[in-house]
């Protein structure tokens, strides 16, 4: 299991397209790939799941992924956040 905390940055909020783009990244991950916010622990291959964080520019997460690729997983969700979502 690898946790990694994450920066949310993103200029015009995190909804619709983002989180779709975000759960279609997690999806091709074998490993389990969860979003920690605060007590909240969500599955980021579900895409309902992920609409119910309503995350915001500079908030602290955490991106837990566990499984044969979790590494690879892990460096994906965090470039996920680090390029695609700004």
């Amino acid at each position: 299991m690898i946790k990694t905390p994450v920066v949310v940055k993103t200029e015009d909020g995190f909804d619709g397209r983002p989180i779709a783009l975000l759960v279609q990244e997690a999806s091709q991950y074998a490993s389990k790939v969860y979003i920690q916010v605060g007590e909240k622990n969500i599955n980021a291959k579900s895409i309902m799941g992920m609409m119910s964080l309503s995350l915001t520019d500079g908030e602290r997460i955490t991106v837990v992924t566990d499984g044969e690729d979790e590494k690879k997983a892990a460096e994906g969700i965090r470039n996920f956040f680090d390029e695609k979502v700004k």
